[in-house]
């Protein structure tokens, strides 16, 4: 090719066709049966990495234009194969999503641990079993709101299944004590949960706020809770020894609201972050 007439190559031309099926997945540990969406990327040559996402709150995938955007990011050759597990939330959310073994201080949580036993035990031999394909690439795990904070600590504590995090609009105020019974900030849960862990995971974070994803500012600084709590837990990480941007990635939506519309449109970011397509540039 002549100088001056570069073009960029990618390391795969052939677009995926992206299928979308729906199973049911009886499950032990959660007693109900778990509707669940997979995105699956086939027409692939079988030697390029596939990777993995579990979504939280999977019954949101109309509502945040999944589909459209993953095919778009194929076409726009954004992101590598990946097959995406949308878990759809059942009746118990408050009590399957949190931290596990840490229920708040009204009790919400409490079958987080066998959330956990959930996912690991029984979801990932079932995804490899549907799968054709070995999944051999990145695994990582996303939600939003208290879904965002169940997976936080479901890959903090398990980072040997996973390499990354995505957090939306993430319940980071989980609490063990209500305000008006004397909270402090060392009332939270997570933030506590990291500072007391002696190990350091292997993991990488991507944490998102709206900056009108509420009204509370409990400190009156100006600043809303939901951004103070986020912001803490990357404080958080820092003293673990994680740095930025390597390890932690802060996306702030200026306008973004506490909705499935605002998470659909910083999405797209995130899949760029944990499994955009490296691109090869040839003479």
């Amino acid at each position: 090719m002549r100088k001056g007439n570069r073009r960029i190559m990618y390391t795969a031309m052939l677009l995926p066709k992206l299928v979308k099926t729906e199973h049911l997945l009886k499950s032990v540990y959660l007693e109900r049966d778990v509707a669940l969406e997979f995105f699956i990327p086939e027409g692939l040559m079988g030697n390029e990495p596939l990777n993995l996402l579990l979504l939280n709150d999977g019954q949101e995938t109309v509502g945040l234009g999944l589909q459209q955007m993953l095919n778009s990011l194929y076409q726009g050759f954004k992101i590598e194969p990946l097959v995406v597990v949308a878990i759809k939330a059942g009746a118990d959310r408050l009590q399957e999503y949190g931290v596990a073994g840490q229920p708040d201080f009204l009790d919400r949580g409490s079958k987080a641990a066998a959330y956990t036993d959930f996912i690991i035990k029984e979801l990932f031999p079932f995804v490899h079993g549907e799968v054709a394909l070995p999944i051999n690439g990145k695994r990582a795990f996303a939600g939003f709101s208290l879904g965002g904070l169940s997976a936080f600590d479901l890959v903090w504590n398990n980072d040997r299944y996973f390499d990354a995090v995505g957090v939306f609009s993430g319940s980071f105020w989980w609490r063990k004590k209500d305000l008006k019974d004397g909270y402090t900030d060392d009332d939270r849960i997570l933030h506590q949960s990291i500072a007391a862990t002696a190990a350091k995971p292997e993991l990488k974070f991507w944490l998102m706020t709206g900056t009108e994803d509420e009204l509370a500012d409990r400190n009156r600084n100006f600043i809303i809770d939901s951004i103070d709590d986020t912001v803490d837990v990357i404080k958080a990480l820092l003293k673990k020894g994680y740095q930025r941007p390597h390890d932690i990635t802060y996306y702030e939506m200026v306008g973004g609201k506490h909705d499935v519309h605002t998470w659909g449109r910083a999405m797209p970011a995130f899949l760029c972050w944990a499994f955009g397509r490296k691109i090869t540039k040839l003479n």
